[in-house]
């Protein structure tokens, strides 16, 4: 049998959603970092009035992200590098770094990775967004930094805060 002929179409992804310890603090983090906006026609609430969740619409992700205010979750992704964002090459990764560092926001070094250039960015529950590079870096296998704190796993402990203007 084949699947793709039973298997009902679907029209790309609808919207992405990150958990967080702290709406407020993310939102104002996406927003300085990624350029995102809020669209709070969209936030969630509970029956209660409490809100739960907000939307942002963020330049060039193609989908909607939403933040969800889930701390146990947060905690056990703590390190895990979730979303990786598409540059064009070094030199746009280096602009990256140069809006980073103007912010305030903690990131990696320029990493080797297996093909490019790469960029890690933990957001301020310890999630780790990352910039590649679309362009190769050119470099031989024996230059990937496999030995990078910043590609290891996240190791067990509290949960960092990164800068947010």
């Amino acid at each position: 049998m084949n699947p793709t002929a039973t298997t009902p179409p679907y029209a790309g992804i609808h919207h992405l959603k990150l958990p967080v310890t702290d709406l407020d603090r993310s939102t104002r983090w996406y927003t300085a970092v990624l350029g995102a906006r809020r669209i709070e026609a969209l936030d969630h609430h509970h029956p209660d009035g409490t809100l739960f969740a907000v939307i942002l619409d963020t330049p060039g992700l193609g989908t909607h992200l939403e933040l969800r205010l889930d701390p146990a979750t947060c905690a056990a992704l703590n390190g895990y590098d979730f979303l990786t964002l598409a540059v064009d090459d070094r030199t746009a990764l280096d602009r990256w770094t140069a809006h980073l560092d103007a912010l305030g926001v903690p990131h990696s070094p320029p990493v080797v990775a297996l093909a490019g250039w790469l960029l890690v960015v933990p957001d301020p529950d310890g999630l780790r967004l990352r910039l590649y590079t679309n362009a190769p870096h050119g470099l031989g296998p024996e230059h990937v930094e496999y030995d990078s704190p910043w590609l290891a796993p996240a190791a067990p402990g509290p949960v960092p805060v990164s800068a947010v203007p």
